[in-house]
C-alpha cells in the first residue's frame, strides 16, 4: 500500500507557497505522496506542483468536492455541465503531474440536502461519471467516488449504496473511496464494508472520529486494517485531519471546524504514519502466528 497525507494538514490556500509548504511537509512526516485538494483546479500551478513534487520525491493524487453550482447530481444541465467541465480540467491537473487518482464527492455538491437525489438527479450524475470515466482512462487517471455522511450528500451514505451507484454509473474507471471519518458516522463497523466493496476499492481515508490523533477516538482501526488485508488491498491510504489553525475562515465554516485538536502538522502528520504503517504490518504479522 501507498500511505498519504492530504495537504489540508500543512497548509489551507494552494497558491505557490502553499503547494510548497504541504509538498514539504508531507514529504517530512514520511509520507509516499500527497493528496492536493483542487479547490479550483482552474488556478492549480500543475508545472510548479509538477517540479516541486519531483524535487521531493514523492507523487501526488488529488480530490475536491463539487459545489451547488457544479453538482452532477442536479437537474438542470447547465449545472451539470459546469460540474464536469470543472472535473474534466481535474483530470488534467492529475495527469499532468504523473498522478493517478482523483477522488472525493465528485458525484454530488458536498453540502447538507433537504430532500433524496431525485431519479433525474441520480441519472444525471451516472451520465456525466461514465462520460468522465471514459475520458479520464485516455489520462491515465483512474476516479474513486468518496462515499460521505448524511450531511455532506443525498446520493450515497454507505459502501453498499455507493456500490449501487457505481452499477449506474457503469464504468470500470470509476471506483469506491471509503473514509473511516464517515463510516464511522454510516456503517455498522468497519469490516464489513471493505469486504462488501471488495475489489472495487479503490482508495481510502483514515480519519479519526473527531477529526484529531488517530487512536484518540472511537474509530475501530484495527478492523479497518484487518479487512483491507482480507481483501488483499493494495490501494492509497491516505490521512486526512483539518484544524483551523492550518485552514482558513472560509474553510473552518464549510467543514465545520468548531474546535481544534491538534495544533502542531508536523507532529501530527509524523503520528499518523507511524499509526498507519504500524496497524497495517501488525496485521500483516498475523500470517505468522
Amino acid at each position: 500500500m501507498r500511505i498519504g497525507c492530504h495537504g489540508f494538514v500543512f497548509s489551507g490556500s494552494f497558491d505557490e507557497k502553499g503547494i510548497e509548504t504541504a509538498i514539504e511537509g508531507v514529504q517530512r512526516a514520511g509520507f509516499d505522496f500527497i493528496e492536493m485538494p483542487l479547490m479550483d483546479p482552474f488556478a492549480f500551478d500543475e508545472k510548479l506542483a509538477g517540479r516541486l513534487l519531483a524535487d521531493h520525491g514523492i507523487e501526488m493524487t488529488a480530490s475536491l468536492g463539487l459545489t451547488a453550482a457544479t453538482d452532477l447530481s442536479s437537474e438542470d444541465a447547465e449545472t451539470v455541465r459546469r460540474g464536469e467541465d470543472l472535473l474534466t480540467r481535474a483530470i488534467d491537473v492529475v495527469a499532468a503531474v504523473g498522478g493517478t487518482d482523483l477522488c472525493g464527492v465528485i458525484y454530488s455538491a458536498l453540502q447538507k440536502y433537504t430532500a433524496p437525489a431525485s431519479a433525474a438527479g441520480r441519472r444525471n450524475s451516472a451520465e456525466a461519471l461514465r462520460r468522465l470515466g471514459a475520458y479520464a482512462r485516455q489520462a491515465g487517471v483512474q476516479l474513486s467516488l468518496e462515499i460521505v455522511n448524511r450531511y455532506e450528500t443525498n446520493v450515497c451514505n454507505t459502501a453498499r449504496e455507493g456500490l449501487a451507484f457505481l452499477d449506474e454509473v457503469d464504468s470500470d474507471n470509476v471506483h469506491l473511496h471509503l473514509d473511516t471519518y464517515h463510516m464511522n458516522i454510516e456503517e455498522s463497523g468497519m469490516y464489513d464494508p471493505v469486504l462488501d466493496a471488495g475489489d472495487r476499492l479503490r482508495y481510502v481515508h483514515i480519519g479519526e472520529s473527531h477529526r484529531g490523533y488517530l487512536g484518540s477516538g472511537s474509530v475501530d482501526f484495527d478492523s479497518l486494517f484487518r479487512a483491507l488485508h482480507r481483501t488483499g488491498y493494495d490501494g492509497p491510504v491516505v490521512f486526512e485531519s483539518f484544524s483551523s489553525v492550518v485552514v482558513d475562515d472560509q474553510l473552518t465554516r464549510s467543514l465545520a471546524i468548531w474546535r481544534n485538536l491538534w495544533n502542531d502538522s508536523d507532529d501530527l502528520a509524523a503520528h499518523a504514519n507511524r499509526f498507519i504503517r504500524d496497524g497495517i504490518r501488525a496485521v500483516e504479522t498475523i500470517e505468522m502466528h
